[in-house]
């Protein structure tokens, strides 16, 4: 049997990761509607279940999909590299989810204090909008001509 070249490697890794890139916007798609804090790592976990390689054969250093190693050494017991890709997609995922907590925390006080100014420029918009209107120009405004009367111009 003809073995698969570097080329035919290359193509197939870039053809799985587009089928994966599309697989990953149709999922932020349907997620839209959750609740932030709960959508994010949703979507991360899925980002995470579709990008992660594991090593399929040592000697020539080829990698795979994880998610897909798993499924087909699980369903059609083809290989023993299942308990390998499992543990890689667990370490993924806690590198993964890792980082996202570290941005987290770094986004929560940022964002509480863009609230706490919204709010603050909202409170005085409103006391603004409550305060009477001062008629302080009324000494530069001219009285409405008469009817017959002729206006002339100020030089």
């Amino acid at each position: 049997m003809d073995t698969m070249t570097e080329n035919d490697y290359l193509t197939a890794w870039g053809l799985y990761a587009f089928a994966a890139l599309g697989c990953l916007l149709v999922w932020w798609r349907m997620t839209r509607w959750i609740w932030r804090w709960l959508r994010e790592p949703l979507q991360l976990l899925m980002a995470v279940l579709l990008f992660s390689p594991t090593i399929v054969d040592p000697v020539k250093t080829q990698f795979a999909p994880a998610v897909a190693i798993t499924a087909l050494d699980l369903v059609l017991k083809v290989g023993n590299n299942a308990w390998r890709a499992i543990s890689d997609l667990f370490m993924y995922t806690m590198i993964a989810f890792a980082v996202y907590l570290v941005i987290v925390l770094i986004r929560w006080p940022i964002e509480r204090g863009a609230k706490a100014r919204r709010e603050r420029k909202a409170a005085a918009d409103a006391a603004l909008a409550a305060e009477p209107a001062d008629d302080d120009d009324e000494p530069f405004r001219r009285p409405a001509p008469v009817s017959g009367m002729r206006v002339e111009p100020r030089l």
